[in-house]
């Protein structure tokens, strides 16, 4: 890891102990209002990169968080630890630990229910949020069809679209003897080109789906569509849901891919995994905030080839009954669910507007 360390050198490189465990941070700017950043899976803080030196450039101090289970952050034994109640702990516990009394949070992937979350219980810290990927969700996991504010479980929901014959990736990333995590650590370079191509917008839609706008899909085509890209045959690994293709994207530089996989390699997938195994508790939990709203300014930004944008447009339909100050809905063309990093230059502009709205 040295020379990756020394690579990131223009980040400033700090560990914090706070709610009971590390985090570690990288920060950009020295003054300014803060911006905390939250990563998904299977990122680090590396994915935040672009937008760490747009909003100090812009006057703001950015941090982005080594998640718990990633990176140089702590990696708690017990599942229950990744509970979102906890990632929200955590986020609060940074803010704190800069001497900050409030905080812009922007989330990705599974850290956008993370930034959604302390925004919507939260929003004596969190003064305004904006999320990549997955839109307000309430108490659901992501924005599933026919559940686009966790009206069902998400374990129900998932089991609806995988059907009889298939698992749904999170379902399959919890089965005993951490057998999604194996899968992956016996070759991370090959796992995580694969992902990052897959869920990329490079590769070819099938011939039934071209000239289709994804995100206008009847339910049923909805589903079928998920159950296709995001779901695992009984009898077949992530590698059969990603038909891998062996083959970086080509706006991922190769220093870039090595900086991922280097993360992984040093946090393994076993931890991060474990964020998938509370789904039912964290939506349990999350009844008591019923109907409630996000009362704080919101942005959404998705890609129209993002299968999180996709599968969550009835949310997005929908956003303005949970989300009042809902300032923006920015959906980027021929972009795939890695949106920072594939459409770098839009997101920062998206994202400075919406600071420099507030």
């Amino acid at each position: 890891m040295r020379g990756l360390v020394m690579s990131h050198a223009e980040f400033e490189s700090r560990t914090i102990y706070a709610n009971d465990h590390r985090i570690h941070l990288r920060i950009a700017g020295s003054s300014g209002p803060l911006v905390l950043f939250c990563h998904g899976f299977p990122e680090s803080w590396y994915s935040w990169r672009h937008q760490l030196r747009a909003v100090a450039a812009a006057g703001y101090r950015g941090i982005a968080m080594d998640m718990r289970g990633y990176g140089r952050s702590g990696k708690p034994v017990e599942a229950s630890e990744y509970r979102v109640t906890k990632l929200v702990g955590d986020c609060v516990a940074v803010v704190e630990a800069m001497g900050e009394s409030n905080a812009v949070i922007v989330g990705h992937d599974l850290g956008a229910p993370v930034a959604w979350t302390a925004a919507w219980t939260r929003p004596d810290i969190f003064r305004a949020v904006a999320a990549l990927s997955v839109p307000f969700s309430g108490s659901g996991f992501a924005a599933f069809p026919g559940s686009p504010f966790g009206e069902l479980s998400p374990g129900e929901v998932q089991k609806q679209i995988a059907g009889p014959d298939r698992i749904f990736y999170s379902e399959y990333f919890c089965l005993p003897g951490d057998i999604a995590a194996r899968e992956a650590e016996r070759d991370v370079r090959a796992w995580l080109t694969n992902a990052m191509y897959a869920l990329s917008a490079e590769p070819p839609l099938p011939p039934e789906l071209q000239g289709v706008d994804l995100l206008k899909l009847p339910r049923d085509a909805l589903q079928a569509f998920v159950r296709e890209v995001m779901s695992v045959p009984r009898d077949g690994d992530i590698a059969a849901m990603l038909k891998a293709h062996g083959q970086k994207p080509s706006w991922l530089s190769a220093e870039d891919l090595d900086s991922g996989i280097a993360e992984l390699e040093y946090s393994g997938l076993s931890a991060p995994m474990k964020n998938y195994r509370n789904g039912e508790i964290d939506w349990e939990t999350l009844q008591q905030y019923g109907d409630s709203p996000v009362t704080v300014p919101a942005l959404y930004i998705g890609g129209d080839r993002d299968i999180n944008t996709i599968w969550g447009q009835e949310a997005i339909a929908r956003a303005q009954e949970r989300v009042p100050h809902l300032r923006d809905v920015i959906i980027i063309a021929n972009c795939g669910h890695w949106i920072q990093q594939e459409h770098p230059e839009q997101v920062n502009t998206a994202l400075l507007d919406f600071l420099g709205s507030l």
